[in-house]
């Protein structure tokens, strides 16, 4: 996450919105922020690994530590599309359509349409929530929302096993 760390997100409501901005000027070039500070914490990363497997398996730190760079790096290549597109527009704001229409130039169009379902769905759920009470928050099925393709057997999966078959 070398462009978007969690310094450069600003929290608003239930989600993050990040500054095309910030992201770009930490893109600009081959520089790229040493450390930790880009990296998503790896207890979630974790987490959200354990919960793709079976109870009993077990994942070793290495492949947290590797998972968690991927994740990382693939979210600061999205979000840097992103920014360019804002720069672009003389927007400073990055929103979830500017993620999804960066996953759709980057080629991602299967993920671009789950994402843009699972923000249409995530943005109607949250008018409810807002307009009955303030209180609570909406709660919405992301593995059904995010799903790419799902089988005759009603199994559902995250990600495609072709990418280029839609």
């Amino acid at each position: 996450m070398d462009d978007v760390s969690e310094r450069q997100m600003q929290r608003r409501g239930h989600g993050y919105e990040f500054h095309a901005s910030e992201a770009a000027n930490t893109l600009s070039g081959d520089a790229y922020t040493s450390g930790q500070d880009h990296l998503l914490p790896i207890a979630n990363v974790g987490r959200i690994m354990k919960k793709a497997l079976p109870p009993n398996a077990k994942i070793s730190k290495q492949a947290k530590e590797t998972m968690q760079e991927c994740a990382s790096e693939f979210i600061g290549f999205i979000t840097g599309e992103a920014a360019d597109s804002c720069q672009k527009n003389n927007r400073k704001t990055i929103n979830g359509d500017d993620i999804c229409a960066a996953m759709k130039t980057l080629g991602l169009d299967d993920y671009a349409d789950a994402m843009r379902r699972y923000l249409h769905r995530y943005k109607e759920h949250e008018e409810k929530a807002t307009s009955r009470d303030h209180n609570k928050i909406a709660c919405i099925d992301v593995v059904d929302e995010l799903s790419v393709s799902k089988t005759s057997s009603s199994r559902r999966h995250l990600f495609p096993t072709n990418p280029s078959v839609g």
